[in-house]
């Protein structure tokens, strides 16, 4: 029996609020920007500093900008882009520029001053304007244009983020193409995704984050400044990661601009939040900045009797040790104490008919009593850039975490016939336990050269992990329940278990990497390859204490090529292969008692994926349109039935076409609309009836958009409204063998279609004195649609209802 660790109290708000309270405590850009078109590079500089500039396509054609790299405030940045081209900067009414043969400039520049938030130019690491963000470092590591990066990416930015108001990762990403987001409906405990048909890694700050079958951090998007999602396989650059891609994410950062935030939420399901940003500098000089960032929750979900409580914080600490070198210090504490409201329905009362009636997906067929999920994750690391000349540059980003889960949940039977006539209802019991000890550090070194005509963005790296997980599933024939009369309060002190997972599994990763990228004129070519080496060794406790390990080591490549025409449109074509270690393994070797006597680590997976793809930003614009197909092929998938047993799937194939369009149509207007065809089926496997099945939670089909608009001018002035609509096709979601004890049509599910609404307003138009308060009213599923996010032939998963919730943010 695991007894529960003692709850949260319910002052935890007030908590937070303390912590808020004490949060006041109290430039030019770097610039890494190749030579390139030159229309295209001035507009990206003028966008992201927030100069205007007008260009006369005349003057720029066939002209190419000088690289630009060092520390530049806007005006200075946009000079040196100019050197060599025959054209200058010259001044007009109202702070605009345009640009003038240097020998006719009509006008000297004048004398300006760019404030911090006109100058700060856009790097990967940092704040955006709007929805679009320009740079990235996802998939190279280096700061690069999002533009000439030649992979599928999208970035939720940190505006979008809070136009929405999203509460998790799920939330964040679920407007992106080839993205299934909550793929098992509404769950409070951890983030369920799938990226072009498989579970994606998740990392903070360029760190991979401890992810087990159960616990996973859940980051708190509050203190995030942007979400990237990577579409393929990435382990030439990141090592160990699966082939459908991987979540980015970036913490918010100290800045040298005071900047301080609150907000205060109330919504349906008894939801009370507070969250809190504070950001500065700590001495005059600015050599010290700090950021402080927090929420706590305290609320009810959408199952009965099942609380959703969190406590987060987030400090960090940035020394400017010199000029040319910076150490900022990221850390991460956050506890929660939640269930399943991902509830594991049975069969009947949801997929099929049963005299008892229909399940109402708001009740707890659990008990809450005996039922809780109390997690704590912390993290603490750094990320250090030292720039050691004009041309090299050293960066290392460290972090160490913990998670530890304690988790007892029911499951509402697995088999048909599990509900009788009356409603009885068969149950599971299961405890997990998981705790996770990571440690992740990552060196590398970055040139900027020429050689020839041939510019180079070089990256040499060393990465190395350490990962230690405790793992312990046991399953036990719970008491009945009623699924129309929920009974609470059972006795389970009777129930047996087995444990069908308990183990320790040590993973050491050491892995060494190298990339070019190698600009021509307007070619971009970019080579990279990885040499990684693992080691894995495990003691499966639940089959007599056997001890079983392996090294592996595999090479990892990418290439890939582009053409960035003047006119922001860039074709590209790129190669990139994957291979991830996976948990646990097979046990075998079973008694008359179903006992196992031993266990055998898997074989670590590998995936490989072609894609041709291309991206246009039109000169000027602040949009970006993209589109992808794309060929994807994975070995060695280990998958996980209903029953306990994990095997391995030889080969599965992906094939896919992704469009998306985001950014900013206007300085009001803000949109992001994406539509995914997806093929997947399995192409290689031990049962013959699987063959060519397609993966589970992939459907064919799902389309996306979301606009919205606010009023600068005019009688509505200060009012913002969003609209947005998802669809998501059908599925066969059926696992892997198990075709032989359940019918296909069970693991069926349907397409469905939800909308979802803002509506903002900006006091500060009422009166002076509240200017930097804002109140905002956000409905996720508006018309509350009723529907199965996903059955997997044995439960079925609701989808999130309809979620009110009204915002109160104040910014100084």
């Amino acid at each position: 029996m695991s007894f529960r660790p003692a709850p949260f109290r319910h002052t935890l708000l007030a908590l937070t609020i303390a912590f808020a309270g004490h949060a006041g405590l109290a430039h030019a850009e770097v610039y890494q920007l190749p030579s390139g078109p030159l229309a295209a590079t001035l507009n990206q500089i003028a966008s992201q500093a927030g100069v205007t500039l007008s260009i006369d396509p005349a003057l720029t054609e066939g002209k190419r900008s000088a690289p630009v790299s060092g520390d530049y405030e806007a005006v200075e940045a946009l000079n040196q882009a100019l050197r060599g081209t025959g054209l200058q900067l010259q001044g007009g009414n109202g702070g605009a520029y345009s640009l003038a043969p240097a020998a006719e400039a009509a006008m000297a520049l004048p004398d300006v001053t760019v404030t911090a938030s006109e100058q700060a130019a856009e790097t990967a690491w940092g704040p955006t304007r709007g929805y679009l963000a320009n740079r990235t470092a996802t998939g190279t590591k280096t700061d690069t244009p999002l533009l000439e990066t030649p992979r599928s990416i999208s970035v939720a930015t940190r505006e979008q983020m809070q136009d929405r108001k999203v509460q998790n990762l799920d939330d964040a990403v679920r407007y992106m193409p080839g993205v299934i987001a909550s793929s098992y409906g509404s769950d409070s405990r951890a983030d369920w995704m799938k990226i072009r048909g498989f579970e994606p890694i998740q990392m903070l700050d360029g760190l991979p984050l401890p992810k087990g079958s159960y616990a996973m951090p859940k980051l708190e998007t509050w203190n995030l400044e942007r979400v990237a999602v990577l579409r393929g396989p990435a382990s030439a650059v990141y090592g160990q990661t699966p082939p459908g891609g991987l979540v980015d994410a970036v913490s918010r950062r100290p800045q040298a601009e005071s900047s301080h935030e609150v907000q205060v939420q109330v919504g349906n399901y008894n939801h009370k939040q507070i969250s809190f940003d504070s950001t500065g500098k700590i001495d005059d000089e600015g050599r010290f900045l700090y950021r402080f960032s927090g929420t706590g929750r305290d609320s009810g979900t959408v199952i009965e009797h099942m609380d959703d409580q969190r406590f987060n914080l987030a400090p960090s600490l940035t020394w400017n040790i010199a000029d040319d070198s910076k150490l900022t210090l990221l850390g991460q504490f956050n506890r929660d104490d939640t269930g399943g409201t991902s509830q594991f329905l049975p069969l009947q009362g949801t997929k099929l008919s049963t005299p008892a009636g229909k399940v109402d997906y708001h009740k707890n067929l659990g008990d809450p009593d005996w039922e809780f999920y109390d997690k704590t994750f912390y993290a603490l690391g750094y990320a250090f850039e030292h720039r050691i000349n004009d041309t090299w540059q050293f960066n290392q980003n460290l972090r160490y975490s913990k998670l530890e889960l304690d988790n007892q949940i029911i499951t509402a039977g697995n088999w048909v016939g599990a509900v009788d006539d009356d409603g009885t209802l068969q149950r599971g019991a299961n405890i997990y336990d998981q705790n996770i000890r990571h440690f992740a550090v990552d060196n590398n070194f970055q040139a900027n050269f020429n050689t020839a005509e041939v510019e180079h963005t070089l990256l040499l790296g060393i990465d190395y992990q350490r990962v230690n997980t405790d793992y312990r599933w046991q399953y036990g024939a719970a008491p009945a329940s009623n699924i129309k009369n929920p009974i609470y309060g059972q006795d389970f002190s009777n129930v047996s278990y087995r444990a069908y997972q308990n183990y320790n599994q040590k993973n050491r990763n050491v892995g060494l990497y190298l990339q070019d990228q190698m600009s021509l004129d307007a070619w971009r070519l970019t080579l990279g390859g990885r040499w990684d080496r693992v080691d894995s060794d495990a003691v499966f406790y639940n089959a007599d204490n056997y001890k079983d390990s392996r090294r592996d080591s595999q090479f990892s490549g990418n290439a890939s090529l582009s053409y960035v025409f003047e006119s922001g449109f860039v074709p590209y074509i790129s190669y990139a292969e994957s291979f991830q270690a996976e948990q646990g393994g097979i046990l075998s070797d079973y008694d008359a008692d179903f006992n196992a006597h031993k266990g055998e680590v898997f074989e670590p997976s590998t995936g490989k994926q072609y894609e041709l793809g291309v991206k246009y930003q039109p000169v000027g614009s602040d949009i970006l349109l993209s589109a992808a197909v794309y060929d994807l092929t994975r070995q060695n998938i280990v998958t996980t039935s209903t029953g306990g047993a994990t095997e391995p799937v030889r080969e599965v194939q992906v094939r896919g076409l992704e469009l998306e369009a985001t950014g900013n149509i206007t300085d009001n207007l803000k949109l992001t609309a994406a539509y995914t065809y997806t093929n997947s089926k399995m192409t290689k496997v031990a049962d013959p009836r699987d063959k060519n099945r397609a993966l589970p939670l992939t459907p064919e089909h799902q389309a996306s958009i979301w606009a919205d608009y606010d009023w600068s001018v005019g009688p509505l002035a200060g009012f913002s409204i969003g609209f947005g609509t998802r669809f998501i096709g059908s599925s066969d979601n059926v696992g892997v063998g198990n075709l032989a004890w359940t019918e296909k049509e069970y693991g069926h599910s349907s397409a469905y279609t939800v909308y979802d609404a803002a509506v903002r307003y900006d006091l500060g138009q009422l009166d002076a004195s509240l200017r930097g308060a804002s109140v905002s009213l956000n409905a996720n599923n508006l018309f509350d649609k009723e529907y199965l996010a996903t059955c997997d032939g044995f439960y079925c998963y609701a989808g999130d209802p309809r979620r009110v919730t009204a915002s109160l943010d104040y910014k100084w």
